[in-house]
Parts: C-alpha cells; structure tokens; sequence
C-alpha cells in the first residue's frame, strides 16, 4: 500500500452508495486523481465541510492496487477562497475553471508540468476571490488554462509554414481552430476557412501569456478584442472539450463588466 500525503483542490464530486463520495482532485504530486471518500456523508465529524469546491487541502491518499480507486483518509483544510461563495459572478467563473480542469487537466505526466498546473489552478482561484470578474478576466483564465493543460494555441506564427505573422498579412487573419492558430496570407491565399480575427487581439493574446497571473489585471484591452477573443476561445474550448460544460451554461446567464465599465452579457462565438 503506497500513501501520498500532497495537496489537493477538489475538481468534481459525486455521492457513490448511500454514505460515500467520489472526489476528482487536483495534486501537484498526480495531476488529476480521483478517489473515493468513505463514509463522507454519514460523518460529519471525519470530513467536516472540507470537501467543498473552492477549499485548498492537504490530504492523505492510500492507493492500494493499481486497479482500485485510491481512498481519501484524511483531508485537511490549508485554505478557503471565501469570496468565491459571495457573489454568482465570483461562483460562476470559478467553477468554471475547475470544469475546465477536471475536463483537460491530465493524470500524471512531468513533476514540474502537474506542480504549473496545480499552482495555477490555486492562482486562478485567488485572483477571482480578489478581484470583480468581467469579460476580460473570463478570457484571459480560459487562455491561461489551456496554457497550463498544454493546449495553448499559437498566436504570432503561421501553423503551416511557420513564418511569423507581419502586418502585411491584412488587418486580419484566418484563424483556424482544428490546427491551434492562425494562417499567413499566403498560406490561406482564397481560401476563406478559419475565424477571421485582428492581427492585434492574437498580439494581445500572446503578449498576456507572458505576464505573472497576479497581474493580469493590469492589462489593457478595448471591447472589440475582448469580444473577438471570447468568440476565438469559445470556439477552441469547444473544440477541445467536446461538449458544453454545465457551469459555462450558468456563467452565461450572468451578466460580466466589460473592459468599457458598461455591464454587458458575454458575447456569442460568430
């Protein structure tokens, strides 16, 4: 019997049996794991409300058999993110990203890959529960998580030949989701395929990747290309997910500040 003792987010969770649960985590030691916690509804006393969305734990996993599901022994709470639960907007776009994850994140893989990712997933975390959500702050956590899953698109180079994109290429290029980035004008020459997006929102979307996730906030963006980028992101999410996630049906029934200052509702993909 091995026992791990790592860090933990809950990604998804599932009453199993009359008194069980089974959990999906995020560790930075495994990447996704999922484990069966026994006994987790009958006792209060054994779990308390640690097995919440939006807690930062440290638990004890036993891993019996490689074929068996591991088991949650202990979990202890590290840290919760109190303003997630205090407003829908926070709520909403918080478990959106651990959707996002539970869906893309993958099991095992590098040790310094899973640690990016769970360090990331407890940044996107604290930078909702600190800061108001709004169409950009959407855009830019959809971005940075495929960026940590390692499905993060290209944005400055041609995906056929490589060649870096100039201005010479038009105001716009056609961006093709199947094959993760953009077309230079010669490449896509009549061909009108792709999503047609502004050489300065994939600039801006590039340059993003860049900056530490504390301070994305300071990043300035005007409505049309956050809206050009939420229709470019939904489209690759989608592409990549497969399916549409049950906490992106209730964020779009929010309404999310635009960079303007106006409120506005998230915009449709073209």
């Amino acid at each position: 019997m091995a026992t791990l003792h790592t860090h933990a987010l809950v990604l998804r969770s599932n009453d199993f049996g009359e008194s069980d649960r089974i959990l999906h985590l995020l560790t930075p030691d495994t990447g996704r794991l999922t484990v069966i916690a026994k006994g987790a509804r009958r006792s209060i006393k054994r779990f308390g409300g640690n097995l919440d969305f939006f807690n930062h734990l440290r638990v004890q996993v036993e891993r019996r058999r490689p074929t068996s599901m591991a088991r949650l022994e202990l979990a202890r709470l590290e840290r919760t993110f109190h303003g997630l639960r205090e407003s829908p907007e926070r709520f909403a776009l918080g478990s959106y990203v651990l959707e996002l994850l539970d869906r893309l994140a993958p099991e095992g893989g590098a040790r310094e890959d899973r640690d990016r990712l769970f360090r990331f997933g407890l940044g996107a975390l604290d930078w909702i529960n600190r800061e108001p959500p709004d169409a950009r702050m959407r855009v830019l956590l959809e971005l940075r998580t495929l960026d940590a899953v390692g499905l993060r698109p290209e944005f400055g180079r041609c995906v056929r030949c490589a060649n870096a994109l100039v201005a010479g290429d038009g105001p716009r290029v056609a961006f093709r989701v199947a094959d993760g980035g953009p077309l230079c004008r010669r490449c896509q020459g009549t061909n009108e395929d792709g999503l047609p997006i502004h050489l300065g929102t994939l600039r801006a979307l590039e340059a993003s990747l860049g900056f530490p996730l504390d301070r994305l906030g300071r990043i300035g963006w005007n409505a049309g290309a956050v809206n050009e980028a939420q229709g470019l992101l939904r489209r690759f999410l989608r592409f990549h997910v497969g399916l549409e996630l049950r906490s992106e049906a209730f964020l779009e029934q929010l309404t999310l500040r635009g960079p303007e200052g106006k409120l506005r509702p998230p915009q449709p993909p073209s």
